[in-house]
């Protein structure tokens, strides 16, 4: 197969070939998918040198087990990810001392890219997605924070409370306030 036929393939259908060990599907795969990739990475874990880490880990662990893709589940985009997430959380984790700082979801990364796929069901999903980051643009920072670690970054209750320096109590406490706002923004549709 020629590098111009590897290009115009579809990303599933790369998979297959990443799946059997093909060196130039996979720098295909990397080309489209590396800088989103470092992207989540850097927006997860705060540090460049680090993201570079857990993005090349995330790769190398795709590139060792390319054939675990499954088209059923979702997108190659959001596999690939969801497995970068997973890797910086596993990152954040290890280092245990430094808060992330979360300001997005993966979602709001996979919006951007047009969906060939933009059926009643997504449309729906993206609006609410929208609307639930609105809302959360709206709580205070210190409510914002937690439920961001607890929902985006997928952190328990505890290791949010040693990230930020307070009490368990108070974290659940921001917690249960900022979610109680955000049902109340969303049921009065304030959210734009």
């Amino acid at each position: 197969m020629t590098q111009d036929e590897l290009n115009r393939l579809a990303d599933e259908d790369l998979m297959t070939l990443v799946g059997s060990k093909d060196q130039r599907a996979f720098a295909v795969f990397y080309d489209r998918h590396g800088g989103a990739a470092f992207s989540l990475a850097y927006r997860i874990v705060g540090d460049r040198q680090a993201a570079e880490d857990v993005s090349q880990e995330a790769f190398l662990s795709i590139w060792r087990s390319g054939t675990r893709y499954d088209r059923a589940r979702g997108s190659v985009r959001a596999w690939t990810l969801g497995i970068v997430r997973n890797r910086a959380i596993d990152f954040l984790r290890r280092k245990s001392g430094k808060a992330p700082r979360l300001e997005f979801d993966d979602d709001e990364l996979l919006e951007r890219r047009p969906s060939e796929d933009f059926t009643d069901v997504e449309a729906l999903r993206r609006e609410t997605a929208r609307e639930v980051r609105g809302a959360l643009s709206t709580l205070p920072d210190d409510q914002s924070k937690v439920i961001k670690l607890a929902f985006f970054g997928g952190f328990t209750h505890s290791e949010i409370a040693k990230m930020v320096g307070e009490p368990l109590g108070t974290v659940k406490g921001r917690m249960r306030l900022g979610m109680e706002k955000i049902r109340g923004v969303l049921a009065e549709g304030l959210v734009s």
